[in-house]
């Protein structure tokens, strides 16, 4: 004879938990949330290659601070990369992104932020820099070059 309770059990799901309420007790190294395979890493560390001199000097001494000059370099750079382009999706970028926010060391820039340094700092050496990067890259293997 069949158990009808056996012949009709209803399988339930097994969810795992899920608690979006509850408090990190050790907040989460976004270095160790970032893969050492990520492009983010390569271009950080491309960035920290290359000569800034001459973006640097595009800044003159005033009362208030600006944001560090790599780490905007790095998130327009890897935004180029990641189709991120405008200054506003940058800005988002650094709030949503893990890979910007590791790029930007937690730091949320503004998109006017964002928006003068391309069009202020970077307007006369953007060009040089670029080369660099490219170069760099290429060198590294990480770029096919061809010749026209």
């Amino acid at each position: 004879m069949y158990n009808i309770s056996e012949t009709f059990m209803v399988k339930r799901n097994s969810f795992k938990p899920y608690y979006q309420d509850q408090l990190m007790v050790i907040p989460s190294i976004l270095d160790e949330l970032v893969s050492r395979l990520n492009p983010v890493r390569i271009v950080n560390d491309v960035i920290n290659r290359i000569n800034i001199q001459r973006l640097l000097d595009a800044y003159k001494i005033k009362c208030s601070s600006s944001y560090y000059t790599k780490m905007l370099l790095n998130m327009l750079v890897y935004g180029y990369i990641s189709n991120v382009c405008s200054s506003r999706k940058l800005g988002v970028a650094c709030l949503e992104n893990i890979n910007f926010m590791w790029l930007s060391g937690m730091s949320f820039p503004a998109h006017n932020a964002i928006k003068r340094f391309r069009g202020i700092r970077l307007k006369d050496v953007l060009r040089n820099i670029f080369e660099e990067v490219v170069k760099l890259l290429a060198d590294a293997g990480l770029l096919k070059t061809v010749v026209i």
